[in-house]
C-alpha cells in the first residue's frame, strides 16, 4: 500500500497509468515496450507517451527505465529497481 500512495504523490494521473502498465507488463514477463504500443493500449498519443517516460526513467523510484532503441517507436527497457 505505500509504494501506491507514493506514486499518486509523486506522479501525475497519466504517469501512474504509465506505470500500471509497465508493471502489469514486467508481471508477465516483458521487459522491452514500445511506446506507440503503450499509447494504443492507454488511449495516449506515442508522443505523451515518450515524454512521460523520459521523466518517469528519472523519477521512478520502483523501475528502471532507459530508452533502449528507435525502430518505428522508442523502445523502453524497463526493469524493476533494486532495493
Amino acid at each position: 500500500m505505500a509504494a501506491s500512495k507514493r506514486i499518486k504523490e509523486t506522479h501525475n494521473p497519466t504517469q501512474q497509468k504509465i506505470v500500471g502498465y509497465l508493471k502489469s507488463g514486467l508481471m508477465r514477463g516483458k521487459h522491452y515496450f514500445k511506446s506507440k504500443y503503450i499509447a494504443r493500449d492507454l488511449g495516449l498519443s506515442a508522443k505523451e507517451v515518450g515524454t512521460n517516460l523520459a521523466i518517469l526513467a528519472d523519477i521512478c523510484e520502483e523501475l528502471d527505465i532507459m530508452r533502449w532503441s528507435y525502430s518505428n517507436s522508442t523502445t523502453w527497457r524497463v526493469t524493476p529497481r533494486a532495493a
